[in-house]
């Protein structure tokens, strides 16, 4: 067995749900070779283009997503799958090549005949778009693919662009788990001190929906609903500034006043507080959810996998009345996924 063969063996499987059977709902994070800080304005411009042109093809929706200087996030939600006629791949083919060259143009004219006809052809190019669709790891793949080759052609390098494998957390795709996520993602340009506002810092899903983008306005309605556009803008950036205002720990003593604050709020921690604390869970884990939701996908995890020695889930300390966070651990401490 070659060294590369052993490194495919071992590499943990990825926890993902069918789609054949339901959606399901993803945070994915992928870093830079040695975390350099590699993306610049022109570079991350870019980025949000084939973003929204991959998700597009691929038939996932991006919730939200943030872009910083070494790394991004993506909060994708990937549909139940459902049949895709003809007329839907080849538009979302276009999609994905804006402004095809002579050849690209000529290639799907022929393409386009082949479909008409049903010949071979045809029938083995619709099989390859099809396995593009409705998959985690086909959409990140194939996007991490076309940005790295359009990344190191535009700054004259060479070779890998990521350090790693993304790593991806199943979320439960409804209630205070989901908003609590996308809060988490588009508030990491304030964390980074690149914004006061997240408005303001343009590669993030939060911005892009202020100025408009529809695609970026369906995802956070997805989170957090509204009748319209306006409505969904107000509730999503009181969560926002009402998770972010929470100043950070500098070491300074508490003031009186924020020991008032904390007594009239009978000993409760603001969400904000919360999520500065688990950071390390939305990266780390494997699973969000409550904990039937967790409990069922471990199950199937372990039956696919066959890896039965496992510790239960270690349940969070609830982030809301109504949601509650839980990682999936196994017997050596480390996190599956």
């Amino acid at each position: 067995m070659s060294a590369l063969a052993s490194i495919a063996k071992v590499r943990t499987p990825r926890i993902k749900v069918s789609t054949e059977l339901a959606e399901a709902t993803y945070h994915c994070i992928s870093r830079t070779v040695n975390l350099e800080w590699l993306f610049d304005d022109p570079a991350k411009e870019v980025f949000r283009k084939q973003l929204w042109q991959v998700a597009d093809f691929c038939g996932v929706k991006i919730i939200t997503y943030n872009l910083l200087s070494n790394h991004f996030h993506i909060f994708v939600r990937v549909p139940k799958k459902a049949p895709v006629p003809d007329s839907e791949l080849l538009r979302r083919y276009r999609v994905l090549h804006p402004h095809p060259t002579k050849y690209q143009a000529h290639r799907l004219a022929v393409i386009e005949g082949w479909l008409a006809t049903n010949a071979p052809e045809g029938v083995a190019w619709r099989q390859r778009m099809l396995r593009l669709m409705g998959d985690l790891s086909a959409f990140m793949q194939l996007f991490k693919q076309r940005y790295s080759i359009a990344f190191n052609r535009s700054h004259g390098r060479c070779g890998p662009l990521w350090c790693d494998r993304f790593k991806s957390v199943l979320c439960e795709g409804s209630g205070e788990v989901l908003r609590t996520m996308a809060l988490y993602i588009d508030l990491n340009s304030v964390r980074a001190n690149l914004a006061a506002d997240p408005k303001d810092y343009r590669f993030c899903g939060y911005a892009e929906a202020v100025a408009g983008n529809i695609m970026a306005r369906e995802g956070l309605a997805s989170v957090c609903g509204g009748r319209n556009w306006e409505e969904t803008q107000a509730i999503y950036r009181q969560f926002l500034f009402g998770t972010g205002s929470a100043p950070t720990n500098k070491g300074k003593s508490m003031a009186v006043e924020d020991f008032k604050k904390v007594v009239a709020a009978g000993g409760r921690l603001p969400l904000a507080d919360v999520l500065r604390c688990r950071v390390k869970y939305f990266t780390e884990g494997a699973v969000l959810g409550g904990a039937a939701f967790v409990e069922a996908h471990l199950a199937a995890y372990r039956i696919r996998t066959g890896r039965r020695r496992c510790s239960p889930a270690q349940k969070l300390p609830p982030i809301s009345e109504t949601g509650q966070l839980v990682v999936l651990r196994d017997v050596r401490g480390r996190a599956i996924g």
